[in-house]
């Protein structure tokens, strides 16, 4: 392991004009992970050299990206059940440094006011409303209706603190919250659209109701799903009409951030997210 002194003399290097010798340099900083970052980021701050500003924010970038990456593999190898932890780890390629507890406690709170007025013999659409009433009308989440290709709209925290998303970022805050609660409602990988299943307690496999998020959680029926796929000439087959796993989940919301990257025609993040995307796809 590099030690202190020797990462600094390496920091110090930073503005060689050979750049053979900054690659070199490069490497070795990128090898020796987070731990160098603290460090980088002090000698930014003291730097009036642009080109070592600009390396050394290039070199911070790297080295945070390559932990979104070994985060998002590890999710995949052995934590797919916590979807809260594998859009966290999408958080962190935008926002390294946020203090994710934040995020926790948004959605302890949300599941906690709606627990107060849950009643155990509520039916599942008394449920939802409770729900609805809790999430739009008090917490006030709403779609970005305005902004549907912001990339925004595809960070946790960032829905939970403008309270705008997309349908998938809104059907997730949902359904983490629901699933808290023990209600059972999971994501449906609809095509151009994502909502909410409802379970039917009585037969886990099949749908009591759907439920559009991005409209305010309006109820849907099995039947209003058959018509949008009979417009889109899609088959009703199981993979759009019944719950998905949390892989195709963190991958369809990965799949709008290429998207939201190619509509503000940003294509050096879009490339980092396809490279994660295809993490996920292996």
């Amino acid at each position: 392991m590099v030690n202190e002194k020797e990462i600094k003399a390496l920091i110090s290097l930073l503005d060689d004009p050979d750049k053979g010798i900054f690659q070199e340099i490069e490497h070795k900083l990128i090898t020796c992970g987070p731990e160098v970052i603290p460090l980088l980021e002090s000698s930014w701050e003291s730097s009036f050299d642009p080109l070592s500003q600009s390396r050394i924010e290039n070199i911070i970038h790297k080295i945070q990206f390559d932990q979104v990456k070994n985060d998002l593999q590890l999710w995949k190898l052995n934590n797919q059940e916590d979807l809260l932890e594998g859009l966290l780890i999408i958080n962190r390629y935008q926002y390294p440094n946020l203090n994710e507890d934040q995020v926790y406690y948004q959605l302890a709170e949300l599941r906690r006011n709606a627990w107060y007025h849950l009643m155990y013999d509520m039916s599942p659409l008394e449920q939802v409303k409770l729900l609805n009433n809790i999430i739009f009308r008090e917490f006030g989440l709403s779609g970005n209706t305005s902004s549907y290709h912001d990339p925004q709209n595809s960070f946790i925290h960032k829905v939970l603190e403008t309270k705008k998303g997309n349908p998938i970022s809104l059907a997730c805050i949902y359904a983490l919250v629901a699933q808290k609660l023990d209600i059972p409602i999971y994501g449906v990988n609809l095509p151009k659209h994502f909502v909410l299943a409802f379970m039917d307690s009585q037969d886990n496999d099949k749908v009591a109701f759907y439920i559009n998020v991005f409209n305010r959680g309006q109820i849907m029926r099995e039947e209003d799903i058959f018509a949008f796929l009979r417009q889109l000439n899609l088959p009703l087959s199981e993979e759009y009409t019944l719950p998905c796993d949390n892989l195709a989940i963190v991958k369809r919301v990965l799949r709008n951030l290429v998207a939201a990257y190619e509509h503000i025609d940003n294509a050096e993040k879009r490339m980092d997210i396809e490279l994660l995307l295809g993490l996920l796809e292996d």
